[in-house]
């Protein structure tokens, strides 16, 4: 049985996130059915996709400029740059 924490968080059990193809990032939907609270991966992409417009936009409102990554610079910050280069090459060779 699962525990919410006292931020309201709770760890589906992995055979139910397997099950419905939750993965780490993946949007839910979460509402009230019937007395129970009903957990329900998004699926539709133009939803993800206008989230995901909205949340850009709310982020560059809110920033001031940013600085091109060097050489020297944070290892975890250089992963996650070249993971993104990485997939949009892809996207792009397809």
């Amino acid at each position: 049985m699962a525990k919410v924490d006292s931020k309201g968080r709770i760890v589906l059990p992995q055979e139910v996130r397997e099950r419905l193809g939750i993965t780490p990032g993946t949007e839910v939907e979460i509402r009230e059915e019937d007395g129970k609270a009903v957990v329900k991966p998004e699926d539709d992409p133009e939803r993800i996709i206008d989230r995901m417009e909205q949340l850009v936009e709310e982020t560059s409102s809110h920033g001031g400029e940013t600085t091109p990554l060097d050489e020297g610079s944070d290892p975890v910050a250089q992963k996650h740059r070249d993971a993104v280069q990485r997939g949009a090459q892809k996207d792009s060779d397809e």
